[in-house]
């Protein structure tokens, strides 16, 4: 089961960071490193917005399959539309904040006098895709909840595959420059958008969901608590990529071309581990609400092996490969030699962090806020950024590079000890569990039903 989650989410986390990436290489051979650079300060831009989406849809899908697990069906319905409308709500003021004050942001996340008017153009246009950026992300972890892993998978792909082809049209063969891979990305996005809106009512029709819209405050807050921890997972990487580019802006154009390259291929590493994790989540929390509690633990343990064994793959091969990986980007040879260096270091500890993630979903799976929220902000927030700025300050670029592998290690130590202490508490449910043939049988009704329908 968590193979069949799990290969369906990577990919979709693989073509969802497709867009950024094909954007970045092709403005990258069109136009040049500037473009780059002007692409790396429009990700904390684009992190925030996907950020928003995976905090809604997480925190909804989440509910939807506890919901599903305690055999309450009739309220899944009135969780997707609040999840819907508080979307639309936030996505929108967000849009409007951004397109009004985008000269100021764009200076405020660290662009240089030759990067900023690129930074402007590709900001401009790409914003406006926010609402269907969100709406797929939110309908896809929806259809994940409720079976169906495809059509978020289909999605996706779908819009990756005219991404590119835009792409191609609008910046190579009609040379629009930063204005085409924007309006390319905007283009592909509505069209996810469309694909998974038809197959939703598809499904709402056969399941028999009540769409009926009526607001509901303590949805739309157990929405944003369970989802909240996610939010600070994604919106981290685009924290920390606005403090690194203010720090790296007094040594010139070059680093933060370098830190927009590492940025990107790190993101293709950590979607396994997240995808993984994610797969995990949805089958954890169906099983905490039937109260199957050792079927909770074999699934944690089973998603820890696999985030091993693929972490450990993707390492080797990134390592081995780095010049190769970096050159499709950037031709450059002094950039190239630098970015491979600052690569390495980065990916150092790499296979050590996967527990890390697997703990976080894990706790948000059963509705731990709390926990999954300190071990959110830890890793990135509250350990790199130190970190960062003080090497930064006593041995310059090396010294951020440097503190990319040791937050890893303390993170995943910290991870270690609460996943410890949690598979504790749940072989204690287990045991408590064991022999009540009422649970059982209730929990095997239910899941048969569900499979039915």
């Amino acid at each position: 089961m968590l193979l069949r989650f799990a290969i369906p989410a990577i990919i979709s986390l693989l073509v969802a960071e497709l867009y950024n990436m094909v954007d970045t290489i092709f403005v990258g051979i069109a136009i040049g490193p500037r473009a780059i650079g002007a692409l790396t300060i429009a990700f904390p831009v684009q992190r925030l917005v996907s950020s928003i989406g995976l905090l809604i849809a997480v925190g909804a899908s989440t509910i939807v399959a506890r919901k599903l697990g305690e055999g309450e069906s009739q309220r899944v319905g009135s969780v997707i539309v609040n999840a819907i409308f508080i979307m639309v709500v936030i996505i929108l003021s967000l849009v409007f904040i951004i397109y009004v004050f985008k000269g100021k942001i764009i200076k405020g996340l660290g662009a240089t006098e030759n990067i900023f008017p690129y930074a402007k153009e590709y900001i401009s246009l790409v914003i406006l895709g926010a609402i269907f950026q969100c709406f797929t992300i939110l309908m896809g972890y929806i259809m994940i909840s409720l079976g169906n892993a495809k059509i978020n998978l289909i999605a996706t792909s779908m819009g990756a595959m005219c991404n590119i082809l835009v792409d191609y049209l609008l910046v190579i063969v009609i040379p629009l420059g930063v204005t085409g891979a924007a309006v390319a990305t905007v283009t592909s996005q509505i069209i996810s958008a469309f694909y998974v809106l038809y197959h939703f009512l598809r499904v709402k029709n056969k399941l028999k969901l009540s769409l009926n819209f009526s607001m509901n405050k303590n949805i739309i807050l157990t929405i944003l608590a369970v989802g909240f921890s996610t939010f600070i997972v994604e919106i981290s990487d685009a924290v920390v990529s606005v403090v690194l580019n203010n720090l790296l802006v007094p040594y010139g154009d070059t680093p933060i071309i370098i830190l927009g390259i590492i940025s990107k291929i790190s993101m293709f590493m950590y979607v396994t581990i997240i995808g993984i994790s994610s797969a995990m989540q949805p089958i954890v929390a169906f099983n905490y609400g039937a109260l199957n509690y050792k079927r909770v633990n074999d699934t944690v343990k089973v998603a820890i092996k696999a985030v091993g064994i693929s972490s450990i793959v993707l390492w080797g091969v990134m390592m081995i490969f780095a010049p190769y990986i970096v050159g499709s980007f950037v031709s450059e040879k002094d950039i190239l030699l630098e970015a491979v260096k600052a690569f390495r270091i980065v990916i150092l500890i790499f296979p050590c962090i996967g527990t890390y993630f697997v703990t976080i979903y894990y706790y948000q799976a059963i509705e731990e806020a709390r926990i999954s929220l300190i071990l959110s902000i830890y890793r990135q927030l509250l350990i790199f950024i130190p970190i960062a700025l003080i090497l930064g300050k006593y041995l310059g670029m090396i010294g951020i590079w440097i503190a990319y592998p040791i937050s890893d290690g303390i993170s995943a130590i910290t991870a270690i000890y609460y996943k410890k202490k949690a598979m504790e508490i749940q072989s204690f449910h287990d045991e408590s569990m064991a022999g009540e043939e009422k649970v059982n049988k209730s929990y095997k009704n239910r899941i048969g039903s569900y499979r039915e329908a």
